[in-house]
């Protein structure tokens, strides 16, 4: 299990780290106010979620339930580990349904920012969204990340 344990503990690493990181420098771009500056961060933070979030998500529920499955855990009654996945689902729900095409958008909307030289208002508005939504999806994980450390119930 030491194998699973640490494929899990890598890939709530780079899960965990790329949102942190993906953010800090999507703030700083935008407070930068550079059109052009900020449509490469929004570029960049959108293909990192593919290079680094995506292989985090898939190694900590392949691990995890493997993990799970070989410990025994119960998947049938109320505690951490069902907690936690049902968390899990919801950051995933956040990020799919809404963060994702709201990243889409900041891209296309910084994009026609460049000709302009100013940032749009429509860019402001997906902006503003995104942090609010990705400040619940980020703190989802946290929490798990939480759980599954004290596995508190």
């Amino acid at each position: 299990m030491s194998v699973l344990l640490f494929l899990h503990i890598f890939g709530a690493v780079i899960f965990l780290g790329n949102i942190v990181t993906a953010a800090f420098w999507k703030v700083r771009a935008d407070l930068k106010r550079d059109p052009k500056f900020i449509h490469d961060t929004v570029k960049n933070v959108m293909m990192a979620d593919f290079i680094f979030t995506l292989p985090g998500l898939i190694l900590i529920i392949g691990s995890g339930i493997l993990m799970a499955v070989q410990s025994g855990y119960s998947m049938d009654t109320f505690n951490w580990l069902t907690l936690s996945l049902f968390l899990f689902v919801l950051s995933g729900i956040f990020w799919l349904a809404i963060l994702i095409p709201i990243q889409r958008g900041m891209i296309r909307h910084s994009a026609r920012s460049i000709g302009d030289g100013i940032i749009s208002n429509e860019y402001r508005k997906a902006s503003r969204y995104w942090a609010i939504f990705g400040i619940a999806a980020t703190l989802l994980p946290v929490v798990i990340l939480y759980l599954m450390v004290t596995k508190a119930f």
